[in-house]
């Protein structure tokens, strides 16, 4: 039996396209051009997919997503839009869809989509399994449209609606805690805390009390019974940063807590327990380190439940100006400047440029370029000298730039060793009297040869 497709699109020509392609492989396909025709449609045909536009004309597709998901919850629905930020894509993911797939469109890409689609499908009636996205609120920000961010901000809604351990790695600055962020704040526990450590910035004895408290008297220094970051963070969300930092001995007590949800305070007897969720982060090889002996197997894995890999900046050179103009907005908001505009030529350095310490990097360098400015334009000349290897590419550009007594110079010489310093020739080449060029070479200092000597007009004064 042939699989109904019902494409929902107000765009004709995608309309017809995409019948034509998909009915010459083999599929039933239907067309809407809006959202009440779309759901008029499903009831109707009961198609097995829907490829549905975010931006319709009566209705936002992201409403009838949810609409469709409740009317049919095995219906698999993708998502096609030319408007695929961070914010819409969570929402089209915690609403309930199967993929969501940029414009313009990448006919294989969502061919693709299709087959993997129809395939889940056969999966759950053979096997009885149906994944639910509940709808909550979206926190925290994120920018990028290239396709390694896209998948991003797809694991970020897929992740944000349970609270399995999750391992973010990448490079420093390529936002691995706002990733972190992004999935608590679109998690249900959003409004418990969210608790940051970075594990490399306190020494190892101090690490286990501020992660997990100590009694009073555990230590030298313990006043008082404290509780650990564990014990306030409830319901909500561990964020251990540089997790790679923490001690071999520390790293069987965070074990267990992975395990168990329980741990005692440094110096305790006491089993607490404790529901908050980790999130853990590195921008090292946590699988080098094990092989290593440097960091426990069994943790790694208890860890690495979900795995988040963060591409560097170089890698999504793509994502540049969205970020770039994301950031100067900020910056006009919070040090009050007025930037309206960046260069074409600014851009494309900065594209260019690999950026070493990435998104932070980047971020770095706007706002040391926003303070310096004095216009409302960002030039390429204003970033070169916060790039490496810039600074030098704008001395030799200065080097070339010549100011115009020093060109006016230059070309009263040339016409004057053309001429063989005939004044007549030259002044009728320059276009000036012989007084004026007399004065010019006086000026000037403009010398004849290398006989160091300065030319006499009575010298050269043949006609």
């Amino acid at each position: 039996m042939k699989h109904r497709i019902l494409i929902i699109d107000d765009e004709e020509a995608i309309l017809e396209s995409l019948e034509m392609y998909f009915s010459e492989r083999g599929y039933n396909v239907f067309c809407a051009k809006n959202a009440e025709e779309g759901f008029k449609k499903t009831d109707l045909l009961k198609p097995d997919l829907v490829i549905l536009d975010v931006r319709l004309p009566d209705q936002d597709g992201l409403e009838l997503l949810q609409k469709l998901k409740e009317r049919r919850k095995n219906m698999h629905v993708i998502i096609v839009t030319a408007f695929h930020d961070m914010d819409t894509t969570i929402k089209a993911v915690k609403k309930g869809a199967f993929e969501y797939i940029p414009k313009p469109i990448d006919i294989e890409e969502l061919e693709a989509a299709v087959s993997r689609a129809l395939k889940v499908e056969a999966f759950k009636e053979k096997n009885g399994l149906l994944i639910e996205n509940p709808i909550t609120q979206e926190k925290g920000k994120l920018v990028g449209k290239s396709k390694a961010m896209k998948e991003i901000f797809k694991a970020i809604g897929l992740l944000s609606e349970n609270r399995i351990t999750v391992l973010i790695e990448g490079e420093t600055g390529t936002g691995k805690e706002l990733i972190a962020r992004a999935i608590h704040y679109n998690s249900p526990f959003r409004d418990h805390p969210f608790i940051p450590i970075n594990c490399s910035a306190i020494v190892g004895t101090l690490l286990e009390s501020e992660l997990f408290g100590h009694e009073k008297g555990a230590f030298t220094g313990a006043h008082s019974t404290k509780r650990g970051k564990f014990e306030l963070a409830g319901e909500g969300t561990i964020f251990l940063d540089e997790v790679s930092e923490i001690p071999y001995e520390l790293q069987a007590k965070l074990l267990r807590f992975l395990q168990e949800k329980e741990f005692e305070r440094v110096g305790g007897v006491k089993t607490l327990k404790s529901n908050a969720r980790v999130i853990a982060a590195t921008n090292r090889s946590l699988l080098k380190l094990v092989k290593e002996g440097r960091f426990r197997e069994d943790l790694y894995y208890r860890l690495s439940v979900a795995k988040i890999e963060v591409p560097p900046l170089r890698e999504r050179k793509s994502d540049i100006p969205f970020l770039v103009e994301y950031i100067l907005g900020r910056i006009n908001s919070d040090l009050k400047k007025h930037i309206k505009r960046i260069e074409e030529g600014a851009i494309e350095k900065m594209i260019e440029y690999d950026w070493p310490g990435n998104v932070r990097e980047l971020e770095n360098v706007l706002t040391r370029v926003a303070l310096e400015v004095r216009g409302d334009v960002i030039t390429k000349a204003d970033i070169l000298p916060f790039l490496e290897g810039g600074k030098e590419e704008v001395k030799e550009v200065k080097e070339r730039l010549m100011s115009l007594s020093a060109v006016e110079r230059e070309h009263i010489k040339r016409v004057l060793e053309y001429t063989g310093w005939h004044f007549g020739k030259a002044c009728e080449i320059l276009g000036i009297s012989r007084p004026s060029l007399r004065k010019k070479i006086k000026d000037y200092k403009i010398k004849r040869g290398e006989d160091g000597q300065l030319a006499s007009p009575k010298e050269h004064s043949r006609v």
